[in-house]
C-alpha cells in the first residue's frame, strides 16, 4: 500500500474511534491528529475537515471508478456492475470499520446529508458513463439503470453494515445479475432462450414504426 494510503487509513481509523467514544461534535481536529500521530497541517492537507475524514474512502473510490470506467469496456452495463462490486468489496474487506462509520453517520444529521449527496455522486457517475459509452441510449434507460444499480448496491451493503454476519460479494452479484435481466442487458451467456425476441420487418419500414410495433408486441 502506498504511504499516503496507509496514512489516510490510519487517520480515518483514529477519527472514527474518537467519534464513537466521545461524539462527532465533541471531537476536534487536533485530537484526531494527535491520536493518529500526524500534524494538524498534515491532517488538513490530507482531508480538509472532520466530515471529509468520514467520507475519505468514498472520495478515493469515486476517483478510482472514474478511471476504471474511462478505460473503455465492451459491455458498459457490465462495467457499471463491476464498479458497484468493487465498492462493496472495499467496505466488506474491513466490515468493522465500515460498521463504525455507518453508526456515526446515522447519529449525525450533517453526515447523513453528506451521505445522500455521496450516493448521488455514484449514481451520476454511472449515468454519465452510460450516456457516453452508449451513444443514442435513451436517457431514461441510462439514469434508471444507474439508479437501480446504486439502490441495489446500497440495500446489500446495509445488510452488511446493520448486522454482524458476513455478506458475501456473491449476494450483490446475484442482485445485479437480476438488474441486468430486468433491463434486457444480461449478456448472451446469461440470457435464457425464452428471453430472446426475434422480429422481421421490411427494410423500408421507418425505425419509429419498427419500435412502435415491437413495443406493442412486447406489451
Amino acid at each position: 500500500m502506498h504511504e499516503s494510503a496507509e496514512l489516510r487509513t490510519g487517520v480515518v481509523a483514529a477519527a472514527l474511534e474518537l467519534f464513537s467514544a466521545q461524539g462527532f461534535d465533541q471531537t476536534s481536529v487536533e485530537q484526531i491528529a494527535k491520536a493518529a500521530g500526524v500534524s494538524r497541517s498534515t491532517f488538513f492537507r490530507q482531508f480538509g475537515g472532520k466530515e471529509d475524514v468520514v467520507f475519505a474512502d468514498h472520495e478515493v473510490l469515486l476517483e478510482q471508478l472514474r478511471e476504471f470506467l474511462a478505460e473503455g469496456h465492451d459491455d458498459p452495463w457490465g462495467a457499471v456492475c463491476a464498479a458497484s462490486e468493487s465498492v462493496f468489496a472495499h467496505f466488506a474487506h474491513d466490515p468493522e470499520l465500515a460498521r463504525r462509520r455507518y453508526q456515526i453517520v446515522r447519529e449525525v444529521p450533517v453526515l447523513r446529508e453528506r451521505e445522500i449527496i455521496t450516493v448521488f455522486r455514484y449514481e451520476r457517475l454511472f449515468d454519465e458513463y452510460l450516456r457516453g459509452a452508449l451513444p443514442g441510449v435513451d436517457p431514461l434507460d441510462a439514469v434508471g439503470f444507474a439508479a437501480l444499480v446504486t439502490a441495489v448496491h446500497n440495500h446489500v451493503l446495509r445488510q452488511l453494515l446493520r448486522g454482524r454476519k458476513k455478506v458475501p460479494l456473491s449476494t450483490l452479484q446475484t442482485a445485479l445479475a437480476d438488474v441486468r435481466r430486468r433491463y434486457g442487458v444480461a449478456g448472451e451467456a446469461a440470457t435464457a432462450p425464452d428471453d430472446m425476441v426475434v422480429a422481421v420487418f421490411p427494410r423500408s419500414m421507418p425505425i419509429a414504426e419498427v419500435s412502435r410495433r415491437l413495443q406493442s408486441e412486447l406489451d
